[in-house]
């Protein structure tokens, strides 16, 4: 792999080639995603949208790879060749492009970053919900305007595709509280799950990051009155970083009027609880006692929480956010309520043995924790 940045070229419009055919096929990729996110009734909108924007930077890096380095953006074994999958040479996937490419803003590189994270997270799983849709759709946006931004910066104007885009039509009315309501009563554990890891990972950016319009692009749609000119267009896009500050501080007064009060309480935390307070409060509840020991072998089995040598590949924010949540200030665990209830429903009940959660480790076999809830 190459240690440094890749270093920035201009580039004449491609002739024909592995280049242009991998930046076509990105090209391509970014209009499909578009495309089928725009569409109502298209089913699964989110999850083929953040699939096809992967794909989309993937081969965009890919092609920019390509025409700098040659074909060296591949996986080798130690012993020089090429590592293979089907046959067919492996290439770095869109986590080891964007550390080889090394030109992005921390505020992009994040945004990508989420999507990677979140279409793990979605890959073996069918949300066919537009509330997700709803949730990050300022992430979404970015996304998209970030890719954009970068297929221009790499291959020039020539390649822009944003002619090739139509606003979509946007109903007026906004669904009622009540229906909001009943819309929430159905939610799947699995939607709950990808909103709380949403939410855990807005919760761990710095400020500068999250209020960044390249990490998420936050709209308000208000009706434009009149046009100063006929031929104006019905839909104008602000560019923020282009305004003057007092241009800023009247839409900042707009916002005010119209957003929803957010108190924010200076405390972190609040009601989780760290291992030895579990064990504690288990084992005043059971006739059994467990240790250390066994709790880190039942939060392995129930795949509750990451351990380097249960799970080698895992990311440290992958838990089963109902019980457990990672802390990344002090990088720890710390433990919701429902855990203990979970461990002394499970011993209580004989749900599972102490000798067999001990061979289930051993084996390192992970558990479907809703058979035992």
């Amino acid at each position: 792999m190459q240690q440094s940045p890749i270093k920035l070229m201009k580039t004449p419009l491609l002739r024909k080639g592995k280049t242009k055919s991998l930046l076509e096929s990105s090209i391509d990729c970014a209009l499909l995603a578009v495309e089928i996110y725009n569409k109502p009734r298209a089913p699964f909108r989110v999850e083929t949208f953040i699939t096809h924007m992967v794909m989309a930077w993937t081969r965009l890096f890919q092609s920019h790879f390509n025409l700098t380095i040659g074909e060296t953006y591949f996986y080798k074994e130690r012993n020089g060749r090429y590592k293979l999958v089907d046959g067919d040479k492996k290439a770095w996937e869109l986590k080891t492009c964007i550390k080889e490419y090394g030109n992005l803003s921390d505020p992009v590189k994040t945004n990508l970053e989420f999507f990677i994270k979140l279409r793990n997270k979605i890959e073996h799983r069918t949300i066919d919900k537009d509330e997700i849709g709803l949730t990050i759709f300022g992430e979404c946006q970015a996304l998209l305007y970030n890719y954009e931004n970068e297929l221009i910066k790499l291959f020039g104007e020539d390649y822009a595709i944003n002619e090739s885009l139509a606003y979509s039509l946007q109903f007026s009315r906004l669904r009622t509280s009540q229906q909001k309501k009943a819309s929430k009563q159905l939610l799947s554990t699995e939607y709950k799950d990808l909103i709380e890891f949403v939410k855990k990972y807005r919760e761990h950016l710095r400020e500068d990051i999250y209020n960044s319009q390249e990490y998420s692009i936050k709209l308000i749609q208000i009706p434009k009155i009149s046009n100063s000119n006929k031929n104006d267009l019905a839909v104008e896009f602000v560019n923020w970083s282009s305004l003057s500050n007092d241009d800023k501080d009247k839409f900042d007064k707009l916002t005010a009027i119209i957003k929803d009060k957010v108190i924010k309480i200076e405390a972190v935390n609040i009601g989780k609880l760290k291992p030895t307070k579990v064990l504690s409060e288990v084992n005043s509840r059971t006739t059994i006692k467990i240790t250390h020991a066994d709790h880190k072998q039942l939060l392995c089995i129930f795949k509750i929480r990451p351990y380097p040598d249960f799970s080698p590949d895992s990311d440290p924010f992958e838990t089963n956010p109902r019980y457990c949540l990672y802390d990344e200030a002090h990088q720890d665990y710390l433990y919701q309520d429902e855990w203990i209830v979970f461990l002394v429903k499970l011993i209580q009940e004989n749900k599972l043995s102490r000798e067999n959660w001990k061979n289930h480790f051993k084996q390192k076999k992970i558990l479907n924790i809703s058979n035992y809830e």
